[in-house]
């Protein structure tokens, strides 16, 4: 299934690339790279083979670039929990 604005809560975020637009942690705003890794409660962005930042997904609202090229702008407590349990997950509207 195609990755969609209205779907990506739903789909695997691994590979896409990501922007920190806001963060409780002012030193973490502007970390930007592609989502390498995906915990429970945090993401890995960077680039392979330079510096990775670890953020906690409760903190930030991250901005993602979709493979067609869209923009979405998503708050990370939506992203909490591991990325298979997001899909019993009871989303409202989005």
């Amino acid at each position: 299934m195609k990755i969609t604005p209205r779907n990506i809560l739903r789909h695997e975020l691994i590979g896409l690339e990501a922007e920190v637009v806001d963060s409780t942690n002012p030193f973490q705003i502007g970390i930007r790279g592609f989502i390498l890794d995906e915990t429970y409660k945090t993401l890995v962005i960077g680039y392979p083979g330079r510096r990775k930042r670890r953020v906690f997904k409760s903190q930030v609202k991250l901005r993602v670039w979709l493979p067609d090229g869209q923009v979405v702008k998503i708050d990370g407590r939506y992203l909490l929990g591991r990325p298979e349990e997001r899909l019993k997950k009871k989303l409202y509207e989005w």
